[in-house]
């Protein structure tokens, strides 16, 4: 499999790694961008545009990136912050009084940011059309009573993310999360990213699908934790209700799917869209420019969340909207922040190095935070760096 594009200097164990994605790892269709310092060292792609397809990817062949839309949206709501036009320690319902029900009236703005709402489950979960309606997603959020004592733990708000933050997003702006997206981020940053896909856009995307991962080596059978197992096949466990919060399943190549706007599952990004905006968020960036000042840089990676996540079971770390690196979802350093797509996608950017990166592909696996294709393109990006 041909691998198409260039690397700077360096770079090349990059290149090599992605490389050895398609060969051992059994990626499909994929592409890797890499930033340092706002300029472009690694412009990376092979396979095909459709997971099952024949048509070959393009430089711009976009696909849906699943939960790396939180990052996304995210730096939104930290946009608005540093505008003066949110507050991030205020209560929810002063902006969205709706929301004060069933005992969240304490619930901060950070905390939805930080995963510590507690409303990372529905009772009664929406369908995949009730589900783009973001009248009945925050009408569904606003009702429910939290897990726990908002503010007191934190566990991954899987879908529930969308309706709390998208919300918030229309309550302080009369904008729906798509357009203040379009306008304040991908516009001004020169981003191929689309929350709520434009019918213009539509033949750049890829097909996507759930592929199996390559045979592990003889002797080698990696196992997950048992308490994880556990979570995953109860069916009345938070990890399982969360995930389950549209059901059934969305049909993220159905053309309706992927013109909603889900902040939490479907933004439909290039690689070098989601690179770019990670790196205008840490520095100037060619033919763009800075998103966030240094202090609202600060903001989005000083942690607010860690330890066992009551979601996901094992222990994960966040910061505003954002991951940050740790065991569960390992980046670049102890610097970085930004956020995986479960399944595969990947976009974070690093200060210390300068380093954004962004990988996409069609082809999903069963990781949630970590996928092994994107790790070993971090791990590459790591290597090239000056010691």
């Amino acid at each position: 499999m041909d691998v198409n594009g260039v690397v700077a200097e360096g770079f090349e164990p990059v290149r090599d790694a992605f490389a050895r994605n398609f060969e051992v790892l059994g990626d499909r269709g994929a592409a890797v961008v890499v930033y340092r310092d706002g300029h472009k060292v690694v412009d990376l792609w092979g396979g095909t545009k459709d997971v099952d397809g024949t048509e070959p990817w393009e430089p711009a062949t976009a696909q849906i990136v699943r939960s790396a839309t939180k990052g996304v949206a995210a730096a939104a709501l930290l946009l608005l912050h540093q505008r003066g036009e949110l507050d991030l320690d205020a209560p929810v319902g002063e902006y969205w009084p709706e929301y004060k029900a069933a005992g969240k009236e304490r619930t901060r703005v950070w905390h939805l940011l930080a995963h510590r709402a507690g409303v990372p489950v529905l009772d009664r979960p929406l369908t995949p059309a009730q589900a783009a309606d973001p009248v009945l997603g925050a009408e569904a959020v606003a009702a429910q009573a939290p897990a726990w004592e908002p503010g007191t733990d934190h566990g991954y708000h899987a879908q529930t993310y969308s309706w709390l933050t998208g919300e918030l997003i229309r309550r302080v702006t009369g904008r729906s999360p798509g357009e203040l997206i379009a306008d304040e981020i991908a516009g001004p940053v020169g981003a191929d990213l689309w929350l709520g896909l434009p019918e213009s856009e539509t033949g750049r995307v890829g097909r996507v699908a759930q592929v199996d991962p390559p045979p592990e080596p003889a002797g080698l059978r990696t196992r997950p934790k048992r308490a994880v197992a556990d979570a995953y096949a109860d069916p009345t466990s938070l990890t399982t209700r969360a995930f389950a919060a549209i059901t059934p399943l969305p049909d993220e190549n159905d053309p309706a799917y992927r013109a909603a706007a889900l902040p939490a599952s479907n933004g439909i990004a290039t690689a070098d869209g989601l690179a770019r905006l990670y790196a205008s968020l840490i520095g100037e960036v060619d033919g763009g420019r800075r998103l966030f000042t240094p202090e609202t840089m600060e903001l989005a990676r000083t942690e607010r969340s860690a330890g066992p996540d009551r979601v996901l079971v094992v222990p994960t770390r966040f910061g505003l909207g954002c991951m940050l690196h740790g065991a569960a979802s390992p980046l670049l350093s102890p610097t970085s922040f930004g956020h995986p797509g479960r399944g595969g996608a990947l976009g974070f950017a690093d200060p210390a190095s300068g380093i954004a990166f962004g990988y996409v592909t069609n082809g999903f696996r069963t990781s949630v935070t970590a996928d092994p294709r994107a790790q070993a393109l971090v791990r590459a990006a790591r290597g090239a760096l000056p010691a």
